[in-house]
């Protein structure tokens, strides 16, 4: 492999797809990742993670030479860090990802080099590595090109949506801010959008807290059309045949890497200010505990009513229809809780998008739905409307499936 021209720290849900697209377009990208098992499958020019044409693409960027993956990285003239932020006590973001990924370059930085961060971030933090950055390395101070720029892709269409989607570019100064758009520009059709990097960070935070009040929005007609005996489904659709109202679907909570984490990363820094977008979180988590203990009720009364314990399927793990990403998911939380709460009943647990997991025992969904008394439907995923269920079983849909 030539010198490479980029390097990629993290080679997750983001960071693998960027790194093969980036590799697509003849230029040398080195990936780095912590773990030994993913840059192997990575070098064997497979992947470890479930996402349509990012097999082909990581198989043809290895194999053409501009994809390696490593421990460590190396010396380049862009570095673009892909890492998580997770969560401490309290909701409270964690980015010291970011930080440990900022040191392992430090050494190798240069006059000119472009550092970008992309992974989810609090307001203030490229500002932050870049003070890390010129401590260290007092002599390259306002002789680097700093940005952010965070996706905006859908699991399930990563591959597509990092070409065409449009980006928000920020970065430290105006001079960073362009150095980085013509970095995307050699790979993106999409719009490129500068600001500055607090802006930028600020944007993606605010884009995914958006959605979530929404969500919450129609989980909280959810739970009121429960107490009303209402159909939500049909209401929903009604209420949206005025030509300015469009309310979402409900579902069992919210999960994933963004819109169920996001909005914490406002609402830790901004508690006072943030009072739609942290009852939002609020009424979302609250959802997927009414979930499990709707399924609580209805196993009860089905051991009352008929004088034995009811066979029960829980339908789906991951955190939305069709993928294998189980990350934040409500349907995985309900399935926890309810089996924590479990009575010797007989359960079957149905992910499909997967093949095995390591606290769950895998039902396939057919024989689930066979079998059991109670089918509740956790996922909408497409498999699930082939079940036609019978008269005597019970049906909880909290995610559409049936509607």
């Amino acid at each position: 492999m030539n010198k490479p021209e980029v390097v990629m720290i993290g080679l997750g849900y983001i960071g693998l797809p960027t790194a093969a697209l980036i590799a697509q377009n003849n230029i040398y990208v080195h990936g780095v990742d912590t773990n030994p098992n993913i840059v192997d499958t990575i070098n064997e020019g497979k992947i470890h993670i479930i996402e349509p044409d990012l097999d082909v693409a990581v198989a043809n960027a290895v194999s053409s030479g501009h994809l390696k993956a490593a421990i460590k990285p190396v010396e380049a003239n862009t570095y673009l860090i892909v890492v998580p932020t997770p969560f401490k006590a309290k909701n409270e973001p964690d980015i010291s990802f970011v930080e440990t990924a900022t040191k392992a370059i430090i050494p190798l930085l240069k006059p000119d080099d472009l550092y970008i961060i992309e992974s989810t971030s609090p307001i203030g933090t490229t500002e932050k590595m870049m003070h890390l950055i010129y401590s260290e390395r007092p002599e390259l101070e306002n002789k680097l090109n700093i940005a952010y720029c965070p996706e905006r892709v859908l699991p399930g269409n990563v591959m597509y949506e990092l070409v065409n989607n449009d980006r928000v570019v920020g970065g430290v100064n105006e001079s960073s801010t362009e150095k980085a758009i013509q970095f995307y520009k050699k790979f993106i059709n999409g719009d490129l959008h500068e600001t500055n990097a607090r802006t930028a960070e600020m944007c993606k935070l605010v884009e995914n807290s958006s959605r979530d009040v929404q969500i919450a929005f129609a989980n909280e007609l959810s739970l009121i059309c429960d107490k009303a005996d209402i159909n939500v489904w049909e209401l929903i659709t009604l209420a949206n045949k005025h030509p300015r109202v469009n309310i979402l679907q409900p579902g069992c909570g919210v999960g994933g890497h963004c819109i169920a984490v996001d909005p914490y990363f406002i609402v830790s820094d901004y508690p006072r200010e943030s009072q739609i977008i942290g009852k939002a979180r609020e009424i979302n988590n609250y959802k997927s505990f009414w979930c499990a203990e709707k399924i609580q009720s209805t196993k009860l009364e089905f051991e009352l009513k008929h004088g034995r314990k009811p066979s029960v399927a829980l339908m789906g793990l991951a955190f939305k229809p069709n993928i294998d990403d189980l990350r934040e998911s409500p349907a995985k939380y309900i399935t926890q809780k309810v089996l924590q709460n479990s009575n010797n009943e007989e359960y079957f647990i149905v992910e499909p998008n997967i093949k095995n997991h390591k606290v769950f025992k895998l039902t396939n969904y057919a024989e689930a739905a066979k079998k059991a008394n109670i089918i509740v439907f956790l996922v909408a995923h497409s498999e699930f409307s082939k079940i036609n269920p019978k008269p005597e079983q019970i049906v909880l849909d909290f995610c559409g499936v049936r509607k």
